[in-house]
């Protein structure tokens, strides 16, 4: 049985599913018996109830103190920070004895025992592997720098405004550091960002689903004075999953580039960036792509778009081909500014690695099935202790088609401190949009449909305490209470 994400509404195929084994728990494991991904999981590092609760890195909580400290835990945070594969380590202990023992021939140097090639040539590799995450050519892709920074050095190239067409299409709630970087650009053009940006937005704060036809229509009025739209392949708050392609064709088939940013769509959904003749995109590789927190980010460029405008483009050490007359390599290479870190690719290439013993199509197929499994799970848990009422409800686009892994629960009003604390003290990970969202997001990678089954048991009676006016005591949770006093954060989030 090949089971299909359920409506918010209705008989699922995962009712058949358990109805033929029995219950949720022997159906889960039979789901996990049959996933042909489940080897992956051993790939990676799952932190173990203990681990979260310790105070120290090396030094386990003593079970006495914790029944349960060496479970792992229920890690549903991908598209916050994915988990460390348990091959970088490997990867950048090889940099290192790299470095160490060869000094600046380890620019030159292969080695027999090392599957990284020698500093030179790191981005490369990094670069034609990442390629196939994103469904582009090798030369469209350039492993570098930091999303931000990234879409800074690309819409220096592609927003050329002029007096006819000067504005950027938006997404309303889109990421604060696009938009920042949006904003930035327009002033750096002498122009006002309050005549300059169009922002699209949902017809209702209930219902945060921007519909493809919402889009097409905004830019259609637009077009004539739009010079760059930037969207997100997948949205950081609801989860939707864009129609890319189809997007991409109507904005030029009315003369307007268009930008993505795959932050939330690198790893996680299945794109064709060549195939799409999308302009260009950028995505950090710190989330599905699990690379480490802050890790070097990533660009693709369409190869028609050829060589760097270097009246446009800052120059730099890299991304050139060696003589006196400057002349950028060709593709998204040339866009490169200054040296790309080893060390920070060597972890990507680690990660970039377990993708290679796969495919996204293989990821997205098993993405689908443990989504539509969390979401099935979600409404029959709450409608079948309709006693409690309605604690929350799912504002992540049911068809499968339109959303990637993440789920985004909106609680009832004034429960998410204490459901949060109480998932923390559970040894559940997830993470948070204030004022009242948990975003559920199971990997493909490394979750099962066992554990996504427990979660919702977990989250379900962590709802119910909420709702009852109980909690933990000492304090809130971690995840919500983290980073307040640091500038910029709690705006974030």
């Amino acid at each position: 049985m090949d089971p299909s994400p359920s409506p918010h509404v209705g008989r699922s195929p995962f009712d058949a599913g358990c109805d033929e084994h029995g219950n949720h728990k022997e159906y889960a494991e039979f789901l996990d018996a049959e996933d042909p991904l489940r080897h992956l999981r051993s790939t990676f590092i799952i932190p173990s109830k203990g681990d979260l609760k310790s105070e120290r890195l090396f030094e386990q909580v003593d079970s006495t103190e914790l029944s349960n400290a060496h479970e792992p835990c229920i890690y549903l945070c991908g598209n916050s920070l994915g988990l460390q594969p348990r091959r970088t380590s490997d990867r950048i202990g090889a940099h290192l004895k790299a470095w160490s023992s060869k000094g600046v021939y380890g620019h030159f140097k292969s080695h027999e025992d090392s599957s990284l090639p020698p500093f030179l040539n790191v981005d490369e590799v990094a670069a034609e592997k990442m390629s196939r995450v994103v469904g582009a050519l090798p030369t469209e892709v350039a492993v570098m720098g930091t999303l931000t920074a990234d879409l800074h050095l690309l819409m220096a190239s592609f927003y050329r405004p002029n007096k006819e067409k000067w504005k950027i299409i938006l997404e309303g709630k889109a990421f604060p550091s696009d938009h920042y970087a949006v904003e930035s650009q327009i002033r750096h053009h002498n122009l006002d960002p309050s005549d300059s940006i169009v922002l699209i937005e949902s017809q209702s704060p209930e219902d945060p689903i921007i519909s493809t036809e919402c889009i097409c229509s905004v830019i259609d009025e637009h077009a004539a004075t739009t010079a760059l739209i930037l969207l997100p392949g997948v949205q950081y708050y609801t989860g939707q999953y864009f129609d890319m392609a189809k997007i991409t064709a109507y904005a030029h088939e009315r003369g307007v580039l268009i930008g993505w940013d795959l932050a939330h769509a690198a790893g996680n959904v299945e794109v064709k960036l060549h195939e799409w003749n999308v302009d260009f995109a950028v995505w950090c590789n710190y989330k599905y792509v699990n690379s480490g927190p802050g890790a070097i980010g990533a660009i693709f460029v369409h190869e028609k778009h050829g060589i760097v405008d270097i009246n446009a483009q800052k120059r730099g050490e890299i991304g050139y081909v060696p003589r006196l007359t400057f002349v950028p390599i060709p593709g998204a290479a040339g866009f490169q500014v200054s040296n790309p870190s080893a060390l920070d690719l060597s972890a990507v290439i680690a990660s970039l690695e377990i993708f290679d013993m796969t495919s996204m199509s293989a990821i997205r197929h098993k993405s689908v099935r443990l989504t539509g499994w969390l979401e099935y799970l979600l409404v029959t848990q709450q409608s079948n202790d309709a006693g409690q009422g309605k604690l929350y409800n799912i504002i992540t686009p049911s068809n499968a088609e339109d959303r990637g892994a993440q789920l985004s629960v909106r609680l009832k009003p004034g429960l998410l401190e204490t459901v949060m604390k109480e998932l923390e003290e559970s040894g559940v990970v997830v993470d948070e949009r204030r004022p009242d969202v948990v975003r559920v997001a199971p990997a493909p990678l490394y979750n099962t449909f066992l554990e996504v089954l427990e979660f919702v048991q977990i989250f379900w009676n962590c709802c119910k305490i909420a709702a009852q006016g109980k909690g933990a005591d000492g304090g809130g949770s971690l995840m919500v209470d983290g980073g307040k006093d640091k500038t910029g954060w709690s705006e974030i989030k």
